[in-house]
């Protein structure tokens, strides 16, 4: 048996990772370092991006990055992707969110969450292909939601909207980029445990409240998302596009 054979390894391959000065995005760059990659980091939080930096796994000799952009400037977006080298993987996890009943959804709300949730991930896509910046192999990964793709609730309209819009740009540009060998999936998690989280969107109630809709008994943990990341991005997945991958803990089973 040989014992060093792992099919999910991302020895040799560089992977950009947006969002990555926190939450989800901080674990998706630990585990790709983890897992052999050279990592390259955006984010608009220069601090978060240093503080992840100083986290990742440096023993495959990788010389990881960080680049700080505003995602919701497309000159900075192309800056970002002329910047970078050619890549084996893509994640484009940056979110924001804001809780509020339809009566008090604002134009300005909508367009804020618009810009970062669904149209940076639009335009990024857009400059890495223009620029050949990904080539027959690589794997793009879109982080979307269960909140919207699988199921809705309250107060989540803009949030759940934009989501669902990630979902299906994923799904046309799988099959864009699938005569190229160039794989398109996402992931779609239910709660976890982040700061986006605990920013003062739900109360404690609330948050018990909603606990009772998952089997597993917790919510979920950035690194939960990170490795099935790990598993698109890595070649133990080269037959899986188009696909929309839910952790949830069970959360849409009721």
């Amino acid at each position: 048996m040989d014992v060093s054979y792992n099919p999910f390894s991302l020895s040799g391959k560089v992977i950009l990772v947006t969002g990555a000065a926190g939450g989800i995005g901080r674990a998706i760059a630990v585990e790709c370092a983890k897992s052999g990659a050279r990592v390259i980091m955006t984010d608009i939080n220069e601090e978060g991006l240093k503080e992840t930096l100083a986290s990742l796994d440096n023993n495959s000799g990788q010389e990881h990055i960080y680049y700080r952009a505003n995602l919701t400037e497309e000159r900075e977006i192309a800056e970002l992707i002329t910047f970078i080298p050619g890549l084996d993987g893509f994640v484009c996890n940056a979110g924001v969110m804001k809780l509020a009943l339809t009566q008090f959804i604002t134009t300005d709300e909508i367009e804020r969450i618009q810009r970062i949730n669904l149209i940076a991930p639009m335009l990024l896509t857009k400059y890495l292909v223009k620029m050949r910046k990904v080539s027959k192999g690589s794997s793009l990964v879109f982080t979307a939601s269960a909140g919207g793709v699988y199921r809705v609730s309250p107060g989540n309209a803009i949030y759940a909207t934009t989501k669902c819009g990630v979902d299906a740009f994923m799904r046309t540009v799988a099959l864009e980029l699938g005569p190229r060998g160039i794989r398109c999936n996402s992931v779609n998690p239910g709660m976890v445990e982040t700061n986006l989280t605990h920013a003062g969107q739900f109360t404690d109630e609330q948050r018990q409240k909603e606990l009772l809709n998952y089997p597993l008994g917790r919510f979920g943990k950035p690194a939960d998302v990170a490795l099935a990341i790990i598993y698109l991005l890595s070649d133990a997945s080269s037959w899986v596009t188009g696909t929309a991958l839910k952790i949830d803990g069970g959360m849409t089973l009721s």
